[in-house]
Parts: C-alpha cells; structure tokens; sequence
C-alpha cells in the first residue's frame, strides 16, 4: 500500500470514529432526556392558560439558592416567551430537601393558595426575594414570623390566624406530603428540576433546550 492510499484509509477511519462517536454522544443525550409519568397534578398551583399544549412542572425548595437563581435568571424569559403568550403552563410542585424549613415554607405556601389562589404566585415569589443572597443550606432563615411579613405584602386578604396555624399545626401537611410523593415517584435528585411534556430535563438553566424541548411538544 503506497502513501497516498495509507493517508486515505487512515483519514476514512478517523472519519468513521468521529461519526461512531457522534452518534453515540447524541443516542446518550436522548436517553438522559429522561421521561417520567406526573399523575395527580389537580388543584396544584399552576400558571398560564390551562389548556395550553405544553406542561412545564418545576421541582423547587423555597430554601433551595439555585431554585432563586432559577426564578430570577431563567423564568422571566420562560414566561414571556411561553406562558404568557399560551403555548405552555407552568405547574409548581415543593420539594422538602432541607428539613424544616422547607417544610415550613411550603405549608405556608398551601396555605395561601387555599385561600387566596390568585395571589399564589406573588407570595411563591416573596419567598424567594426574602431568600438571602448569601445564604448556605444549613443557615436558620424561614420562621412562621417571617412567612406572616411576606403574606401581609402579597397575600393581604388571607385570614392570617388560619394562616399561622397552618404553618404551626401543620394544617396543610397532606398537600405538602402529596407534592412529597410526587417527588419521589419521578426521583427528583435536585432542585429545581424541570418536567415538560413528561421529559426530565438535564439541566434547568441551559435555555435553549428548554426551548427546544416546549417547541417540540407545540410540533405534536
């Protein structure tokens, strides 16, 4: 075998390589995007036009820095883009990784969806804005005294001695512990996870594959 055909039979099997490993890569990014079945979503806070096409369900602990970073970073953009202009709706399910004050928060946050569902979303997102900035996991933030303050600015209609006693007595613990077993029957393993259509993503801050996936189930 002279020069010239040892140069092309080289080239034509790294080719090969490079396309073998090609669609190796992409078989193993289609499998991660890991599909789940949600049931039970009834009378779970839920944003945008209820019969859009697409469910997107967030995964969140209110005491969880990257769900914050999450809701000042990406979800503005998710909302003008899709939930606002009704191609998909968006679905908020707690999850409880760090103890009791996630626990806490959440009762808090069933509550005020009990009694004042229209102001649901503006209490989920005073809870994040009281988040500190600086926060560590293991830092004492959410009190029943701190959840009051924040439902007096965005839920200011609720009856607030039903309200601490939700918090103090657990008086939501069954809502909570259905977003609990939700939680568990898809494996979240981080927060926040995103759900849409089904599809776990990998990574809930990479916005193009957010994209990429909604347009997909607006194809369907």
């Amino acid at each position: 075998m002279n020069n010239k055909k040892i140069v092309l039979f080289t080239v034509v099997i790294f080719a090969i390589i490079v396309a073998l490993v090609l669609v190796f890569n992409n078989k193993g990014k289609n499998e991660s995007q890991e599909k789940v079945s949600l049931k039970n979503l009834e009378n779970q806070p839920t944003m945008g036009n209820e019969d859009a096409p697409v469910t997107i369900v967030e995964f969140g602990d209110y005491k969880c820095p990257s769900c914050k970073a999450w809701g000042e970073r990406v979800f503005p953009q998710l909302q003008k883009d899709y939930i606002d202009t009704g191609k998909a709706k968006l679905t908020y399910i707690n999850v409880l990784f760090h103890g009791n004050e996630s626990v806490l928060a959440a009762l808090a946050s069933e509550s005020v969806f009990k009694q004042d569902p229209e102001n649901f979303w503006a209490f989920h997102k005073g809870i994040y804005d009281a988040q500190p900035s600086n926060q560590n996991h293991d830092d004492v933030w959410v009190t029943t005294d701190m959840l009051v303050e924040i439902a007096k600015a965005y839920a200011p209609n609720i009856n607030f001695n039903e309200f601490k006693k939700d918090i103090e007595e657990k008086g939501m613990f069954d809502q909570v512990m259905i977003d609990d077993k939700l939680v568990k029957d898809v494996n979240v393993k981080y927060t926040p996870t995103l759900v849409i259509n089904g599809v776990m993503l990998d990574d809930p801050f990479d916005y193009e594959a957010i994209a990429a996936q909604i347009e997909k189930g607006l194809k369907k």
